[in-house]
């Protein structure tokens, strides 16, 4: 019987073996392939979403028993309408209501504010063996958290609180430290605890 005009014919058995297993390593290959950017992407998480940092800053409220005081409404009448962090000029923010007497906050949309408390009560971990540091001839106390620090004035008549996030630069605390300086008279730090 003669071959079919419209019929192939048949491959040599080693030649069918090679192509049925190149299939066979294609499809698993394409398969792991598959599993993997699964697993990749199941396991790494997304990118978090842009914060919003417009509008009113919200302050948790805190002790500040001197912040209604004469020396803290002379500082906050002194500082500046805006401050400098790394080339950035950063404006005065509100504060979301009901804001804390004695605060207030610097910032864009685009960084962590700048906040400035006045009136608080002396720090409790001001002691003797406290490790100061000098700023335009101002005591500072600096406390490190996780993204920023609090540097508290520590030798004027009232104890101010300046956080700053880990981005900020020295600017805002230069500017800050000439305004007290100029501002409230200068004392003994109390160590007294």
């Amino acid at each position: 019987m003669a071959p079919r005009p419209d019929t192939a014919p048949p491959l040599p058995r080693p030649l069918t073996a090679v192509a049925v297993g190149l299939s066979a390593l294609l499809v698993a290959g394409v398969g792991t392939v598959g599993l993997f950017s699964r697993t990749v992407g199941e396991d790494t998480p997304a990118a978090p979403p842009p914060v919003d940092r417009s509008g009113p800053v919200a302050l948790v409220p805190v002790p500040a028993p001197a912040a209604g005081s004469d020396a803290c409404r002379a500082l906050l009448g002194a500082l500046p309408a805006e401050l400098v962090s790394n080339g950035t000029a950063l404006p005065r923010r509100d504060l979301a209501s009901p804001a804390p007497e004695g605060a207030l906050a610097w910032g864009d949309a685009a960084h962590e504010p700048v906040v400035l408390r006045c009136g608080l009560d002396r720090p409790g971990d001001l002691a003797p063996t406290s490790e100061l540091r000098t700023v335009s001839e101002v005591e500072w106390l600096v406390l490190s958290a996780a993204g920023s620090a609090t540097w508290y004035v520590v030798d004027r008549p009232v104890y101010v609180a300046l956080t700053l996030p880990a981005d900020a630069g020295t600017g805002p605390l230069q500017d800050i430290s000439a305004t007290v300086r100029d501002t409230l008279a200068k004392g003994p730090v109390d160590t007294r605890g």
